[in-house]
C-alpha cells in the first residue's frame, strides 16, 4: 500500500472521454489518447490494499487487484504487467469492454467512489505492450496431443493460448472470415479498436496456435470427422441464437436484429465496405432493448449519422444510487449508468422524447406500422408496470424508418449442425449441457462460454477459457498446473 491515505486525499477520477462532437465523427476509441497515464498512478494510489479484498471475489478471474494496484502506484510495470497477466490473457479486452463488477466490489465503494480498478488494468495491458513486457511464450516442449477449439471469441482464444502454453498442438476454427468473434464484428470500433486483437493474435501465433478462418464447424468440415482427427475438441461458439420480438408487423422491411446490423458497421471500419446497406444515415432508429448490444446500436447509428435515435428499455428507469436493501455491497447493482454512446445521444439530442439521453424507460413494443411498400415506418409502444403489465393511456408512436432488435441470445445457434452432428445433451434453456468437468456428453468434447454457460460478460468468457483449458489439460495428461479460476456451475454474486 503505497499512500495509506490515498483513498482520503485523492478524488476518484476516470480515463477523459474525447469531445462528444470530435468523436462522433471519427470510428476511433472515445478515450483521450495519452490522458490515462498521468493521473493513474494516484488513482492507484486509492487502493486499500484490503485485508479481505472483495473485488477478487467479484471478478471471476480472481485478479491480484490490490497487488497491482501498489505496483502501479510505484511505477513498477514490469511487475504489475506480471501480476495482471498471471490471471488475465487479455487485459487489454477486459480493460475497455468488461463492466467491471471488481468495482461494485471494492471495498472503498461502500461509501465513496470506487477504485478505477478498470483504468489501471488498461494502462498495465497498454505499458506492457510498449515496453516489451508480454513477449509470446511458446512450450518448452510439446506433449505431442491435439486440441480443436471452436470458435474464436474470448472464451476459445483463451483456452487456446493455455492449451498451446501447456505443449499441446491448437487449432483454432471460426466461421468468420476474421479471428475474434463478437470482438471482432460485434463490438464497434469506438468501443475497442481492432489493433488490440490483431496483437494478441499475433502473439498467440508466434506461440505456436492455428487459427482457421472461413471454417464453419459442422458445415464446411463434419463434426464428427474433426472430433476423430483431435484427441479434444472445445466448443466455444458463443450464444448466437438471438431472441426474437413476436410481434405485428415484425415481417416489415428495415426490422433486424443487431448482430445484422453491427457486423456491417464493422465491416465499413475494416475496409470490406464503403458503405453499409443497412446504415442509418437520414432515417428515424428505433433500438428494442436496453442492453450493451443496444448501446453498441446506438453509438454506431449516431455515427452513421442518422436523423433520430431511440433506444427502448423494458425496465423502469434505475436510481443513481445502490439499493441497499435489493442490491447491498458487494454484488453488481442495476443503477443509472452513462455509457459513451448514451452521453453521445444526449448531447446530440438525438431522442428529445426520450425520458433520459436516448432512452424511453419501462417501454414495451406493441406493434409495428409499415407503408404501402412494405416497409417500417413507426413504432407502436406503451408504458408498462414493475410487472410488464401494460399502463392504460400511455400509447405512444414513434417514427421508425430502421429497427433494430437488441434482445439478448438464448444458446449457440444450431443451425451449422455442430450440437446435432456430435449428439450433444442440451439444457432445457438452450445451452449445451456439461458436468462439473466441463465435458459434453459425447465423449472428447468440451463446452465453455456462452454455448454452454448463457449470455454473459467478457470477463466470464475468459474465465471459462482458462477452466476448461485445465480440464482439457487433465484429460489429456492425468493432471494439470493450468490454473482453473470457475467451474461450470459458478455465478456471480447476487443477494
Amino acid at each position: 500500500m503505497a499512500d495509506p491515505k490515498g483513498f482520503m486525499t485523492t478524488p476518484r477520477q476516470d480515463w477523459p472521454r474525447r469531445p462528444v462532437d470530435e468523436r462522433v465523427r471519427d470510428w476511433d476509441e472515445v478515450y483521450v489518447p495519452g490522458a490515462l497515464l498521468p493521473i493513474i498512478n494516484k488513482q492507484a494510489d486509492r487502493c486499500m490494499d484490503c485485508g479481505i479484498p472483495f473485488c477478487h471475489e467479484a471478478c471471476p478471474l480472481g485478479n491480484l487487484i490490490p497487488e497491482w494496484n501498489d505496483l502501479v502506484s510505484r511505477d513498477d510495470w514490469r511487475a504489475a504487467a506480471d501480476r495482471l497477466h498471471a490471471t488475465n490473457n487479455f487485459p487489454e479486452f477486459t480493460g475497455r469492454l468488461c463492466p467491471a463488477p471488481c468495482e461494485a466490489g471494492c471495498v472503498l465503494a461502500i461509501n465513496q467512489p470506487a477504485v478505477t480498478i478498470k483504468n489501471v488494468e488498461a494502462a498495465i495491458a497498454d505499458r506492457a505492450w510498449e515496453l516489451g513486457f508480454a513477449p509470446p511464450r511458446p512450450p518448452d516442449r510439446l506433449s505431442g496431443r491435439t486440441v480443436a477449439v471452436i470458435g474464436s471469441g474470448p472464451t476459445g482464444l483463451a483456452a487456446a493460448q493455455q492449451l498451446t502454453r501447456a505443449g499441446h498442438t491448437v487449432a483454432v476454427f471460426e466461421k468468420d472470415d476474421r479471428l475474434g468473434g463478437l470482438m471482432r464484428y460485434g463490438i464497434p470500433e469506438f468501443k475497442m479498436e481492432k489493433h488490440h486483437l490483431e496483437r494478441r493474435i499475433a502473439q498467440m501465433r508466434a506461440e505456436g496456435t492455428k487459427f482457421r478462418t472461413s471454417t464453419a464447424v459442422g458445415r464446411d468440415i463434419g463434426a464428427a470427422e474433426l472430433r476423430a482427427r483431435y484427441d479434444a475438441v472445445v466448443i466455444a461458439t458463443g450464444a448466437t441464437a438471438w431472441r426474437e420480438l413476436d410481434v405485428p408487423g415484425r415481417e416489415l422491411a428495415g426490422i433486424h436484429q443487431a448482430m445484422e446490423y453491427l457486423p456491417l458497421a464493422n465491416r465499413v471500419c475494416e475496409g470490406d465496405l464503403d458503405v453499409s446497406p443497412m446504415s442509418a444515415a437520414g432515417k428515424h432508429v428505433v433500438i428494442v432493448g436496453g442492453g450493451d448490444t443496444g448501446a453498441d446500436c446506438l453509438g454506431t447509428a449516431v455515427r452513421e449519422g442518422a436523423a433520430s435515435v431511440t433506444q427502448l428499455d423494458i425496465y423502469a428507469q434505475p436510481g443513481a444510487e445502490r439499493d441497499e436493501d435489493t442490491e447491498p455491497w458487494p454484488t453488481y447493482p442495476k443503477i443509472y449508468r452513462l455509457s459513451a454512446a448514451h452521453e453521445e445521444a444526449g448531447t446530440l439530442r438525438t431522442a428529445p422524447a426520450a425520458d433520459a439521453d436516448a432512452r424511453l424507460f419501462a417501454a414495451s413494443t406493441l406493434r409495428f406500422t409499415g407503408d404501402a411498400g412494405g416497409r417500417v415506418r413507426s413504432l407502436h409502444l406503451v408504458e408498462v408496470d414493475a410487472e410488464r403489465r401494460p399502463v392504460a393511456g400511455t400509447g405512444r408512436t414513434l417514427p421508425a424508418d430502421l429497427v433494430l432488435l437488441a434482445l439478448g441470445f438464448s444458446g449457440p445457434d444450431r443451425a451449422d449442425g455442430l450440437v446435432d452432428q456430435l449428439g450433444l445433451a442440451m439444457e432445457p434453456r438452450g445451452t449445451i449441457a456439461r458436468d462439473a468437468g466441463f465435458a459434453t456428453s459425447a465423449p472428447g468434447v468440451f463446452a465453455a462460454g456462452d454455448a454452454a454457460r448463457g449470455q454473459s460478460l467478457i470477463v466470464w468468457a475468459i474465465a471459462e477459457g482458462r477452466a476448461v483449458a485445465a480440464a482439457v489439460d487433465r484429460h489429456l495428461t492425468g493432471s494439470s498446473r493450468l490454473p482453473a479460476p470457475i467451474g461450470p456451475y459458478d455465478r456471480p454474486m447476487t443477494v
